[in-house]
């Protein structure tokens, strides 16, 4: 097969770690990469399906594309919003060629075909990383009944990889950062019966092979002393824990475990361990029942445990989940403010965090040119340091942070 592809990658990390995987299926079978959108001969948009806002920005994307694209190429349509809404998205565009959800290779031309298969997007290879860090997804899936997420009904259950095949693919990306990601990351290998600890060798492993792993998506029940012990020796004290509220009656109805006690106790042990860890969390506003009493609550909280990094979503209301058929849903009005609240404070405190690093000196990995990050930033996700366009980049280096904006430093 000859031509070029054009791949756009909408969503969370794990939706890049599948962009990555389609991306080497076709290069594999013969394409390369095309300049720009107009110029490919296959276009793949990978969407996201999390929440309404996720889904406007793909069908967004998908007309644009469509808008942008050469008359004789390919338009495909993959990732949550192709397996969630198949059969909607192929009434409903007709410009799309194909519509190909999870298992359903890329097929151009007309002999291209809408059957399952065998194609196992978790497995495939991938090329080596182009940047200094790569994301590496372990599973797929989730065994949780979160009220308000519909991940598992269009994902399924989880779906544990080997520790050698993520071994192998660490290796072939070369890269010196490795973040790995999941759903329920901490819940790696409970599917294979390996118990729920089993993070912990994997963890080990990959960090004798690269100079920094990070984990995202941690379940904070699952945040056991010998997990945060095995992280906290690899040099990188980064924790993103799934809190998403703080008050203990809207977790019973998100159908979460814990509380803000409960947290700001684990949080506490933490910085006990590591005076220096890096937080990051994301917030559920406006989920329905939530009071007045609850956003104080969430308020507190967040005031008082200074979190580095934090992200607050307004409450999507999701076809097949548990909250959907809650009552008691709170006014779009009043979400807003709640939601303008809790970032204007995060703001503030995410800004007084990076004041406190003015004159510290930071080992950091050069991404870019003159844009780095030290073990306190994931990439893509926090805020960056500012560096020297002389030092090259994949390298790592000693600086002395000089100013703040912001989220982000400066330093030299």
């Amino acid at each position: 097969m000859s031509g070029s592809y054009w791949v756009e990658t909408l969503g969370c990390p794990k939706n890049k770690v599948d962009s990555d995987k389609l991306i080497g299926t076709l290069t594999a079978d013969g394409l390369t990469a095309a300049a720009t959108v107009s110029e490919a001969d296959v276009v793949v948009i990978n969407t996201c399906a999390f929440i309404d806002q996720a889904r406007q920005e793909s069908i967004d994307t998908i007309l644009e594309a469509d808008g942008a694209r050469k008359s004789d190429s390919e338009l495909v349509v993959t990732g949550c919003m192709a397996e969630r809404y198949g059969d909607e998205l192929t009434e409903a565009l007709p410009e799309v060629s194909q519509v190909a959800p999870f298992g359903v290779p890329v097929e151009l031309g007309p002999t291209r075909s809408k059957s399952r298969s065998s194609f196992d997007l978790l497995e495939l290879p991938r090329p080596a990383a182009t940047a200094p860090w790569a994301y590496v997804k372990i599973a797929e899936g989730c065994d949780r009944n979160c009220g308000f997420c519909s991940i598992p009904s269009f994902r399924g259950k989880q779906r544990s990889r080997t520790i050698g095949s993520i071994l192998d693919e660490v290796d072939g990306l070369q890269a010196k950062e490795i973040v790995l990601v999941a759903q329920d990351l901490a819940a790696y290998g409970r599917d294979q019966g390996q118990g729920e600890r089993s993070i912990v060798p994997l963890v080990r492993q990959v960090a004798e092979r690269v100079d920094w792993v990070r984990l995202l998506y941690l379940y904070p029940s699952d945040l056991t002393d010998e997990l945060i012990d095995t992280m906290c020796a690899t040099g990188v004290a980064y924790f993103d824990l799934s809190l998403q509220h703080v008050s203990r009656p809207l977790m019973r109805r998100m159908r979460r475990w814990g509380s803000g006690d409960v947290f700001a106790e684990r949080i506490d042990a933490i910085r006990r361990r590591e005076p220096n860890a890096a937080f990051r969390s994301n917030f559920i506003v406006g989920y329905p029942g939530e009071t007045e009493d609850d956003h104080d609550e969430l308020l507190r909280f967040v005031e008082e445990s200074r979190l580095d990094w934090c992200g607050f979503f307004p409450f999507s209301n999701e076809e097949g989940t548990y909250a959907a058929t809650l009552d008691n849903h709170v006014p779009d009005g009043l979400r807003a403010e709640r939601l303008a609240e809790l970032s204007a404070l995060q703001d503030r405190i995410t800004a007084e965090k990076r004041d406190e690093q003015i004159g510290e000196t930071l080992t950091v990995l050069v991404d870019s040119a003159g844009v780095a990050r030290s073990v306190r930033e994931a990439p893509e996700i926090d805020g960056i340091i500012q560096v020297p366009t002389s030092l090259d980049v994949g390298s790592f280096n000693k600086v002395v942070v000089t100013d703040s904006l912001g989220p982000d430093l400066v330093a030299e």
